[in-house]
Order: structure tokens, then sequence, then C-alpha cells
């Protein structure tokens, strides 16, 4: 049984299992306000509201612990799924984000790109992606403007969460904005038929706008 701690490999294996679940919920009480009273969740949009020297110093040493966890277990979903929310948080903290005009400098888009490239290692390793972890993924590609790997991301996501119109919104737009006319046109019919009524028309003059404008992509 995999909780039979005797044997050494299957101690480690539980160790990395329940560093990557402690380190989901931990990112989803104190980065996107999962669970602490705030509406929407991880599909609100993103705001960086300055950090404290500890919170850096919090998101730093995360950083290096999921770093070394995925050295240590590079096929572990929960390793990379951990780093990539710490390349995600560290790259909204101090210098990699101007707060001004809420935009990414040049060092917080090389920390997006680390995403990027966190997300491809764990999307590798799995059959069914975590919605969560893939809506930072799609953040991260929106924000670089790689509309095809957000698109991807989305879809993802979408699988996982059938039945969340705000997915199939998301999908919609990254796929206009990648100029899959063809996955947007799905993903726009399936987001308005999850849609209540009374949202509906809201909801298709959004996807309008997207077929033209980028920005409603950055901004899922």
């Amino acid at each position: 049984m995999l909780f039979d701690l005797r044997s050494r490999g299957r101690r480690r294996t539980v160790q990395f299992i329940y560093f990557g679940l402690a380190l989901i919920m931990v990112g989803g009480l104190l980065l996107v306000g999962v669970g602490t009273g705030s509406s929407g969740g991880l599909l609100n949009a993103f705001t960086n509201n300055g950090s404290s020297s500890g919170q850096n110093q919090a998101v730093s040493q995360a950083m290096k612990t999921a770093e070394k966890a995925v050295k240590e277990q590079p096929n572990s979903t929960a390793a990379w799924a951990a780093l990539l929310q710490a390349q995600y948080t560290a790259a909204g903290e101090g210098n990699n984000y101007d707060s001004t005009t809420n935009t990414y400098t040049a060092a917080g888009k090389a920390q997006l790109r680390d995403v990027t490239n966190s997300w491809a290692r764990y999307e590798a390793l799995t059959d069914s992606p975590n919605a969560d972890i893939a809506i930072y993924a799609a953040r991260a590609y929106a924000q670089l403007a790689d509309y095809g790997g957000e698109a991807n991301a989305w879809e993802m996501y979408t699988l996982a969460q059938p039945n969340v119109a705000k997915g199939f919104e998301c999908l919609a737009a990254s796929a206009d904005a990648a100029k899959q006319t063809r996955k947007a046109t799905l993903a726009a019919a399936k987001a308005v038929s999850l849609t209540s009524p009374l949202q509906r028309l809201t909801v298709k003059q959004l996807l309008n706008a997207a077929k033209t404008s980028p920005v409603v992509a950055q901004e899922c």
C-alpha cells in the first residue's frame, strides 16, 4: 500500500505528495483568496497590491523549496504544480511588476516564461491537469501575448471544469486572439449555452469584441 512507510521510496513519495498539496492549499488561501471570503477565487482578474519584505521572503522560500522538489522528483506533478505557482507569484512581486501601470517588467515577463515552461513539463506528466494550475498558465501566456498557449491552457481548464461558462469565455477569447476561428466559435457557443438567459447578451457582446481585440483575452 502507498502509505506503508517502511519503504524509503514510499516515504519520499508520500512526503512529496503532502508537500504539493500543502503548497497548493497555502497558495489558494494566501495568494488568490480561496476560502478567505473574497469573491470569485482564481477566475477574478489578478491584481498586485504590493508586497512586504516578509511576503517576498515567503515567496523566495517557496520557490527554493519547489525548485529542490522538481530536481529530486522530476516526474512529480505535485512538485511541478508547486513550482509553477511559486513562479507565477514571484512574477508579481517587487521589481517584477509595476503596480503604477499594472504591467509586468522585463524581469517579470522572464518569470512568466518560466511559468509556461513549468506548465509544459507539468502538462506532459498528466492527462488531467488541475484546473487552478491551468489558470495560472493561461494568465502567464496571456501576459506574454502567446494566445495560442493561452487557448491551450484554457482548453485544459474546460476539460477539468466543463460546466463553468467563464472558462469557455476565456477559451473563445484567447482562441480568437490566436486566429483559431473554429475553436473560438465552438467555445463561444458553449459559453453562451452555460450562461443564464439574463447574461447571454452581455457574454455575446464580450465575445464579439474579442474577435477584434486581444485585450479581452489578456484580461481573462
